[in-house]
């Protein structure tokens, strides 16, 4: 493998997508998006050979739900091609502009970026919603996801590869590195000559590895330490049917619910029912020690919560549960422990979300909503590259738009600078 070589051809693929017009484009993911239909049976047959091998070296249930394609999977993500079809392409669109005193007219034109490299994890579904949104907006792709979906990787690139050779475009357009060895990240890494925009997708290891070591200007999110703040107005029977969704409609997601946060006066009106109905759905809680002495929580099978339990990701069907006084140590809270993905507030006063609002600084900010919801699609942005937790160039769901830059277009009549 020549990693030097998959830049350049990557770079001169990304000239030629940049010429396309959105027809062009749009002709190109429908016909990726039938492929993967007509290619299913392959696609899930290797997923299962993937997934039977993490079985086997006993991976966690939270990755092996990420890795694991059905036919449901795999059919929303073909629709979900299509549905980015029937997005508007950004790409040539006028930003902003205007005509200058000089008699010059300029334009601030956006464009693709050029070649975007994509580092995951056990997540197949991002090789799909990575080369559609990159081909949308005339980028190249390369590709290296974790060794755990490389045999799903290499058939749904070959679906995609399959389709570029038929709409006559280099297979280079998007590239994969199945090989697991790390050294091939190493190089990637320093290939700034050819990639413009480099995104990992993985566990804090990864993040931190691409921000020490990469000369590409790197995206960094989706890790998601998720917080609701049940305050002292909030309807209980309300707040329970957003705690639970929020946490266990999709547990493995960066945007399920990690920690819930409930004001001291819901105490005793709130903890018996939300202690029954997490034993009924089968949530296990992590009380902070400030709350093992609650009679209410005496003789059930809950454990204590850590330090470190509010610093990372479950990703599973457990919760964390603190008590806090008010939306200031529940701000406080989020502050010191959160990741800036998605937090959110159940309450009944509009100006304790309005506080919540302005206070917390998180890519998404939820008023009496599910934090699941932090996703490309359910913003209407169709499938998504990442969430950022950054707040350079893009934040949050990056659709479209966060895969463009700009270049300034100047119009004259032989004008000259005086």
């Amino acid at each position: 493998m020549n990693i030097e070589l998959m830049g350049q051809q990557a770079k001169a693929a990304a000239y030629q997508l940049a010429s396309l017009s959105a027809q062009d484009k749009n002709q190109l993911l429908m016909t990726i998006a039938d492929k993967l239909n007509e290619k299913a049976s392959e696609i899930l047959a290797a997923n299962q050979l993937d997934v039977a091998d993490a079985v086997a070296q006993q991976l966690s249930p939270a990755l092996i739900d990420r890795l694991t394609l059905t036919v449901e999977r795999l059919a929303d993500i073909a629709n979900d091609v299509r549905k980015v079809c029937q997005l508007s392409d950004p790409i040539g669109q006028v930003v902003d502009g205007g005509q200058l005193d000089s008699g010059l007219k300029i334009e601030r034109r956006r464009v693709p970026l050029g070649v975007v490299a994509i580092i995951y994890e056990a997540r197949p579904n991002v090789t799909i919603d990575v080369a559609t949104l990159c081909l949308k907006t005339g980028n190249a792709a390369i590709l290296r996801g974790g060794k755990e979906t490389y045999r799903t990787n290499t058939q749904t690139v070959n679906v995609i590869q399959q389709a570029l050779a038929e709409h006559g475009l280099p297979s280079s357009a998007v590239q994969a590195i199945d090989d697991p060895d790390r050294k091939w990240v190493t190089q990637l890494l320093k290939l700034d000559k050819y990639v413009d925009m480099l995104i990992p997708r993985g566990g804090a290891g990864l993040h931190k590895l691409c921000r020490e070591q990469s000369t590409i200007p790197v995206i960094t999110g989706g890790i998601g330490v998720c917080h609701l703040y049940v305050d002292e107005t909030m309807n209980n029977a309300e707040a329970l049917k957003v705690i639970v969704n929020a946490k266990k409609q999709r547990p493995s997601a960066c945007n399920s619910l990690e920690t819930l946060l409930i004001h001291a006066a819901q105490l005793t009106t709130f903890l018996p029912s939300f202690i029954a109905r997490m034993e009924q759905e089968g949530i296990t809680l992590h009380i902070d020690p400030s709350l093992v002495s609650h009679p209410l929580f005496e003789d059930k099978n809950v454990a204590v919560a850590t330090e470190e339990h509010y610093r990372d990701e479950w990703l599973s069907l457990d919760l964390n549960v603190k008590a806090v006084n008010n939306l200031q140590e529940a701000v406080a809270h989020i502050r010191e422990y959160g990741t800036q993905h998605s937090d959110g507030i159940l309450t009944e006063s509009y100006q304790h979300a309005q506080e919540f609002v302005k206070q917390v600084d998180s890519a998404a900010v939820y008023v009496n909503a599910s934090t699941r919801f932090t996703d490309g699609g359910q913003f209407g942005l169709g499938a998504e590259v990442a969430v950022s937790t950054q707040k350079l160039h893009a934040r949050g769901p990056m659709g479209l738009e966060a895969l463009t830059t700009y270049k300034w277009v100047c119009w004259g009549q032989n004008t000259l600078r005086r």
